[in-house]
């Protein structure tokens, strides 16, 4: 159930990508000259980037840890990047073995990588795809190979949105996602945004243009990533930074002040026929 054994000559490395540049703000090696030279500047230029990305991915921990808790057996993963272990699957299956996972991607890169680090403890399901094109991904044949639309499943958007433009729609792709799921099932969102350090996130911003990264970035206000979770009722504790989202460790409160990263759980509400029908 994958895309695997995507040739290297499809993999472009003549120019950054944000997948191999989050790799490198984790500490991997899954990345090219061209994206450590990139990212080591936005470093340099905003240190707090790590901190962000390591706050990030404990968030995803905590999120997928959540969702099985909470009952959610079919996770769709967009927006994966390189594998950086535990991954979603590792996570869930640390709770209950039965979880399904699709991850989707749009790097070549991530792909070469699946078989080995995404795909060998089975449940689990790899291909390459545009979440901008929704349709693409929710009948593409690995989905219908691993999810249930008929049960519940943890749509995960992680530190992806912010790599689509306002002109792209973001709203208007959550919202034909959101709207092939089944009512209870969640989404999960973490965003990039400037509302804390605005004058950083606009230097970061230029780096990403002058370098020619394979994706723009657009920081977005509190506001505009609750937009998002429309027809989403939010977990406790809502949109907040993710180091603030249900925390299990103590918590430094200068890496809360550094981290210019919203998240949240949203549930699906029940429309007005589903209660009905219930």
């Amino acid at each position: 159930m994958s895309d695997q054994g995507v040739p290297m000559e499809k993999i472009d490395t003549s120019r950054p990508h944000p997948a191999r540049m989050y790799d490198y703000y984790l500490g991997g090696q899954d990345n090219y000259a061209v994206d450590r030279e990139a990212a080591q500047e936005i470093i340099d230029t905003a240190p707090d980037v790590v901190v962000g990305a390591r706050a990030n991915r404990d968030f995803l921990r905590r999120a997928v840890c959540f969702l099985v808790e909470s009952g959610v057996r079919q996770i769709i993963d967009i927006g994966t990047g390189i594998p950086t272990s535990p991954n979603t699957h590792e996570i869930a299956h640390s709770v209950s073995k039965d979880v399904r996972v699709a991850y989707v991607d749009n790097d070549p890169i991530v792909g070469a990588h699946a078989g080995a680090q995404l795909l060998g403890s089975g449940h689990t399901g790899f291909f390459l795809g545009d979440m901008r094109d929704p349709a693409s991904i929710l009948q593409h044949p690995t989905i219908g190979e691993l999810i249930d639309f008929d049960q519940p499943v943890a749509l995960l958007l992680v530190s992806v949105l912010h790599f689509v433009r306002d002109d792209e729609d973001p709203g208007g792709m959550i919202a034909a996602y959101r709207d092939a799921l089944p009512a209870g099932s969640h989404l999960v969102i973490s965003h990039g945004t400037a509302d804390f350090h605005r004058e950083k996130v606009d230097e970061v911003a230029e780096i990403y243009k002058k370098k020619g990264v394979t994706a723009n970035f657009s920081a977005r206000s509190h506001s505009e990533v609750l937009a998002f979770f429309d027809g989403f009722d939010l977990i406790e504790p809502g949109l907040v930074q993710v180091s603030l989202w249900r925390p299990d460790t103590e918590l430094d409160p200068d890496e809360v002040v550094r981290t210019g990263v919203y998240g949240a759980i949203g549930r699906k509400r029940c429309t007005t026929i589903e209660r009905g029908t219930a």
